[in-house]
């Protein structure tokens, strides 16, 4: 079961090891390219700050985005600002969030998230961790995906791995980590298929960052190609 005062608690830390690392930029390293193609790193701190803040909108009731089209502005319009602006927007926007997780609240009523996805409110936490966490990594300011938390990368791996589940484009496929975590992906059946090795590349893989699985050895066929996140 999800405990989302754990997972909070993890958001605070990710939030100040990411705030941390940030605020060693310059204005010129802000407008430098992250991991992700055609964005700069201000472009991430400023998907962080309004991802926080779409967040607050999930826990009211209100619609998380008011369009993909309002989302996609708000990112480029932040992502030129100077460091200090956009420290003290995620800042205030993380602060934001956390105020809404502390009044009293059902944790296990079904929120909307973006696209039409449900969730249960308590995993709302974790999916922030998520942003925070692998958005550090994808700063390109030396976090890798070797870093995270242990425990944040088996969980990472069994949601990515779920949300593969039962989709016949992807072939069952059994995961095996290095250190003897294992779970499943693909469609159903028993798998043939077998993917192995350290658990940073296993999430690479399923994340589709880092070397996206090219040091993953395999066993009963190639890897499989994974539909875009």
């Amino acid at each position: 079961m999800t405990d989302h005062v754990h997972d909070l608690q993890c958001v605070r830390e990710a939030t100040d090891r990411l705030l941390t690392a940030a605020a060693h930029l310059d204005n010129a390293a802000l407008a430098g390219q992250s991991h992700l193609p055609g964005w700069t790193r201000g472009h991430v701190l400023a998907h962080l700050s309004r991802n926080a803040d779409a967040l607050v909108n999930v826990f009211a009731g209100r619609p998380m985005y008011d369009s993909a089209e309002a989302r996609d502005k708000d990112i480029e319009q932040g992502s030129g600002r100077p460091l200090p602006e956009q420290l003290a927007d995620l800042r205030a926007s993380h602060d934001r969030f956390m105020a809404q997780t502390e009044g009293d609240q059902d944790w296990s009523r079904t929120v909307e998230l973006r696209n039409g996805v449900t969730d249960v409110a308590a995993n709302v936490p974790f999916r922030r961790l998520v942003e925070v966490e692998l958005h550090h990594v994808d700063l390109n300011v030396g976090y890798g995906l070797e870093d995270l938390p242990e425990e944040f990368t088996g969980r990472e791996i069994a949601f990515l791995a779920d949300r593969w589940s039962d989709r016949p484009e992807v072939p069952p496929t059994a995961l095996a980590a290095d250190d003897g975590r294992t779970w499943r992906t693909g469609a159903a059946g028993e798998p043939a298929l077998t993917v192995s090795g350290p658990a940073a590349a296993l999430l690479a893989w399923l994340a589709g960052r880092g070397d996206k699985g090219a040091s993953l050895t395999t066993s009963g066929g190639p890897l499989p190609a994974l539909p875009p996140l």
